[in-house]
């Protein structure tokens, strides 16, 4: 941008030439940068008063006051190099240049301003006359303040496993040494409820069967070589009387004995502990005994021998515990899917609360695009699951993107109430820097440990407001959005800052062609450039005209004929 020098003209100075008995004369003033700039909260004013020689009486001091806006800087002392006062001095034949800086406050009131001096001129301790209200620079350029405030939400995932890798069984017990299937066992209750399992399975389009197993077992008390075949005949005979109920039931799925897989698993020592430590019957030391004992041998033949003493001397291991390890097991392994895509979102609408949290986070973050649907899906899932802080910080989530904010920091608060997350935070501080409360915003940011592209873009926000322009590039990442071209005509990046607007989802969006002018203004592209960017963005939003008419980034055209045109 370029800086121009605002000049006291020698016949401006006439009359304070005579009033003051030609104590203060052809000064000249410069500021730097004029149009005055917005960065951070503050607007840095610097201004040289160049006097040039023989400009100033040595018993001189002239007390300057800047204003600017509503806004009233302090005062600037300026004097001869015989006068008594605090000031800058300026020695009266060669003249000098004095320097002032003052970082004001940004306030409304500087945004379609002037800064302006007025003052005193002494000499001696006496006045002797007045500095007539001059104006030196413009002000304010505030472009920092078109950063689009909007954070960028984060959102807890579901957990949704659409398939389930599940298994059913049964269990058929036989005699000592005997791998005849008995009547009575294949009555039992988990028998028949396995054959009644596969009847309603066979109907059910979200199962499919995937194996059925069988694994055939021997107590430890008889002779292992024996013992291994006994277990894979008790295999082959329990596969057979379960195909003949199957065949009785009218299912045909499985008539095919090579369906089934067959596995002899011989002396089932662990089944053996497992089964002991269920029994009553005898004592938790007896058990300890006979555990030892068994453990003391590895060779299987001395352990088959104490198998048999053990159970000649505990009755209660042959009528409790062998027999039940003397079996084949009848395993079904089996997909169970959930539901569909289409079955989630009629649910979702004709009966959610019939589905689990998973599924309700799933349907409204995956299958659902409208805000209000997804709001009413978390609004529900809150109301069934109120004690997960997931659907909370996700309806929070949704709810300020509405700009309902009061209703979202309710929700945001109690997601985190119920379990502290960066999540929760990072949107809370996205309430925050909606509501105006920046340095709330910045702290709770401050405590989100997990970094994301969604955290640097948000701090990327906060960076642009504190003047902060190339970290606040590098946070909004690589993609091209109307936040990050914001930030590099900022940094005077002005190429760069075309093609991420060029390349952004806002090219043609009235901001995305208001920031187009300002590039074009700083470009020096002319006002015809200038005004066709502007009135693309008028016809898109009326309300930037007047913007447009006081905004000191147009400085150097408020007298150009087409441009006051276009703004009227």
């Amino acid at each position: 941008m370029k800086f121009n020098a605002l000049n006291l003209t020698l016949v401006g100075l006439l009359s304070i030439v005579m009033s003051s008995c030609d104590l203060l004369k052809d000064v000249t003033y410069t500021v730097t940068p004029n149009p005055l700039e917005l960065h951070g909260d503050n607007v840095k004013v610097s201004v040289s008063v160049v006097i040039p020689e023989k400009g100033i009486k040595k018993k001189a001091k002239v007390e300057i006051t800047p204003t600017l806006g509503k806004a009233k800087l302090a005062t600037w002392i300026i004097q001869g190099e015989k006068a008594t006062a605090n000031g800058q001095t300026i020695t009266f034949k060669p003249g000098g240049t004095a320097t002032f800086e003052e970082v004001v406050a940004y306030d409304p009131s500087m945004e379609a301003s002037e800064l302006k001096l007025t003052g005193k001129i002494f000499k001696g301790a006496k006045e002797k006359d007045q500095l007539p209200e001059t104006k030196i620079a413009d002000a304010t350029v505030i472009t920092p303040l078109l950063v689009r405030p909007q954070f960028m939400m984060l959102y807890t995932s579901d957990k949704l496993v659409r398939s389930n890798e599940k298994s059913v069984s049964a269990q058929i017990n036989f005699q000592k040494g005997s791998s005849t299937v008995r009547p009575s066992e294949l009555t039992d209750k988990d028998v028949v409820d396995l054959v009644t399992w596969i009847t309603e399975a066979l109907k059910n389009n979200k199962i499919t069967i995937n194996s059925i197993g069988l694994n055939g077992y021997a107590s430890p008390d008889g002779e292992e070589d024996k013992n291994t075949a006994l277990s894979l005949e008790r295999s082959k005979m329990a596969r057979k009387s379960f195909m003949d109920l199957l065949s009785k039931a009218k299912i045909t799925s499985f008539k095919d004995s090579s369906t089934y897989r067959l596995v002899g698993l011989g002396e089932d020592f662990e089944g053996f502990q497992k089964q002991l430590s269920f029994t009553s019957s005898i004592s938790e030391s007896d058990k300890d005994l006979i555990l030892r004992v068994i453990q003391m041998s590895n060779d299987p033949a001395e352990r088959e021998k104490q198998m048999i003493t053990l159970g000649k001397t505990w009755t209660e291991l042959e009528k409790e515990v062998f027999p039940m390890i003397r079996r084949s097991e009848i395993t079904i392994n089996y997909t169970e899917n959930g539901w569909t895509d289409s079955e989630l979102l009629s649910a979702s609408s004709s009966n959610p609360a019939s589905l689990t949290v998973e599924e309700l986070l799933f349907t409204s973050e995956k299958l659902v695009s409208d805000l209000n649907e997804k709001a009413r899906i978390y609004q529900v899932a809150a109301s069934t699951y109120p004690s997960d802080y997931r659907v909370h910080n996700n309806l929070g989530a949704i709810l300020y993107t509405q700009n309902k904010l009061s209703e979202a920091k309710a929700s945001l608060e109690k997601a985190n109430n119920l379990m502290d997350n960066g999540m929760s935070k990072n949107n809370l501080a996205g309430v925050a820097m909606s509501n105006g409360d920046r340095a709330t915003a910045k702290k709770l940011l401050a405590q989100v440990k997990d970094k994301s592209d969604q955290l640097a873009y948000n701090n990327a926000i906060i960076a642009v407001l504190e003047g902060n322009y190339a970290s606040a590039i590098s946070g909004f990442g690589k993609g091209a959005t109307y936040n990050k071209a914001l930030a590099q005509i900022l940094a005077n990046q002005l190429d760069e800052a075309s093609k991420t607007i060029a390349a952004s989802q806002d090219k043609e969006s009235a901001d995305g062609h208001y920031l187009k002018a300002i590039i074009a203004s700083r470009s020096n592209a002319g006002a015809d450039a200038v005004v066709s960017c502007l009135k693309a963005a008028f016809a898109k939003n009326p309300g930037l005209k007047e913007k447009a008419g006081r905004d000191r980034e147009f400085m150097k055209l408020m007298n150009d004929a087409t441009f006051s045109a276009a703004v009227k």
